[in-house]
């Protein structure tokens, strides 16, 4: 965990009132958003600020989010966010640290309307994700010959992201059972040899989460 710090965001919100002023700053380890529009905000800090970040996003709040380069952007989670709260206990630390985990409602509902937001891209994965969100009939083996099309089609676009590398994917369910019927019909994409139940790779979250190395 060396240059840990390095890795990670800082989240400012500044609400003011006839009355006060309030400037809260906390460090974002994970973040995935489109321009203005963030889709997954992770932070931590004490208890009062993060209880009062997680009103804020239910207010729709507009937060400036720092990047690990020094990029700044203005971003909210816009309407009907969710918010997921809990602690960590960290040794030597005489207080836990308080975490939220808010997301956005179109990353709650990831999949519909055609839009999936994936943590980072890896054919595999990727199609795994498409074939459980979408509903799709497939197999593990299909995902070459399917993710090469959206890749020539350009379907794949880059999103901003704090310890990952998110992407999205464009594609609805029609046009993946057009492209899947294709491929049967031609021959490249084939049915499991066996009658019996397809069994798909396991993809630990803690892998996808893997932070990239840092050097000073």
């Amino acid at each position: 965990m060396e240059n840990a710090h390095l890795r990670f965001g800082l989240l400012e919100y500044v609400r003011i009132t006839e009355k006060a002023s309030t400037r809260i700053r906390l460090r974002v380890d994970h973040y995935i958003g489109e321009d203005r529009q963030a889709h997954l905000l992770s932070v931590f800090g004490n208890d009062s600020d993060v209880g009062a970040i997680t009103a804020a996003v239910h207010e729709k709040a507009a937060f400036s989010l720092t990047f690990p380069d020094g990029e700044m952007k203005e971003v909210s989670l816009g309407e009907h966010a969710s918010c997921y709260k809990g602690t960590v206990t960290l040794p030597g630390r005489k207080h836990p640290v308080r975490h939220l985990l808010a997301v956005s409602q179109e990353l709650h509902t990831n999949g519909s309307a055609g839009r999936t937001i994936l943590l980072r891209y890896r054919r595999e994965e990727a199609w795994a994700t498409l074939v459980s969100f979408l509903g799709l009939p497939a197999d593990p083996s299909w995902a070459e010959h399917i993710l090469g099309i959206i890749e020539e089609k350009k379907r794949i676009e880059q999103f901003d992201g704090i310890g990952c590398s998110p992407v999205l994917i464009t594609a609805t369910t029609g046009e993946m059972l057009e492209w899947i019927g294709q491929g049967l019909r031609a021959g490249a994409l084939n049915f499991p040899d066996n009658g019996g139940p397809i069994h798909w790779p396991r993809y630990p979250l803690p892998e996808v989460l893997v932070p990239m190395q840092v050097t000073a």
